[in-house]
């Protein structure tokens, strides 16, 4: 746990416990503790009877579930906290956050030319084994401004630059799992090229907005980062019938 404490130190946003009725996040030494085991005698045991909770009971003190970090990389850091829930439940808690010096992630719908046709990208993602309609989207650079992480995906994915980027918004992608927010923009560009085929990227298109929500409706587009900027991009009139301006 030394370094999941130097983390609460360095980062201590992560760990606000400023919000009545709220999960509470375990410091007490004795309380951490407590959690663990009390998940640990939770999980599914073999054996059965007297001697299968006695067993239990010596796991859940020996070897309790761990909790902390988990795992840490460039791109995502998986914690485990020790938690009491409102109830007073003691727990242990799941998220994925991005690392402390990340910038957000950018999601950008790419529209081509004069009559603003959009590029929808087919992605083969690794977590669902298949391939997605997408527009363009990834991680934030360190130190980099919401704009060059634009420029830069649209780049990389693409091989397009943006003649005018339109904020549209932040989204937070999965509240009871992931702390990312999302930022979502518009980004007009004037041609598409070669495409990066090292993420498994395999094909562009270009359809128009109806096209695009048919695509939604009809389940071609199940990507929800593409459904959320879509939706924005409509209601910031980028369509034609939104109720604001889109800038």
């Amino acid at each position: 746990m030394n370094r999941y404490d130097a983390l609460r130190r360095d980062v201590p946003e992560w760990f606000r416990n400023d919000c009545p009725g709220a999960i509470e996040i375990l410091s007490d030494p004795a309380q951490v503790r407590a959690a663990r085991r009390h998940v640990t005698a939770q999980q599914p045991r073999g054996r059965q009877g007297l001697f299968g909770s006695l067993w239990a009971r010596l796991r859940a003190a020996a070897r309790p579930v761990p909790a902390g970090i988990v795992s840490a990389n460039r791109y995502l850091w998986y914690l485990r906290d020790p938690v009491r829930f409102p109830d007073g439940r003691l727990g242990l808690y799941d998220r994925l956050l991005p690392p402390p010096d990340a910038s957000a992630g950018v999601v950008v719908l790419p529209l081509l030319g004069l009559e603003g046709k959009i590029v929808l990208i087919e992605h083969y993602r690794h977590a669902t084994r298949s391939r997605h309609w997408e527009v363009v989207r990834g991680f934030g650079d360190p130190g980099a401004t919401a704009e060059e992480n634009v420029a830069r995906e649209l780049e990389e994915e693409i091989s397009a630059r943006p003649a005018a980027v339109i904020p549209l918004g932040d989204v937070h992608p999965d509240t009871g799992l992931l702390g990312h927010k999302v930022q979502l923009y518009a980004a007009r560009v004037d041609g598409v090229g070669r495409l990066e085929t090292g993420e498994a990227i395999t094909r562009a298109v270009t359809v128009t907005a109806a096209e695009a929500e048919e695509m939604v409706a009809d389940g071609r587009i199940t990507d929800g980062f593409t459904i959320a900027v879509l939706y924005r991009a409509r209601l910031a009139g980028l369509f034609g019938q939104g109720t604001a301006s889109g800038g």
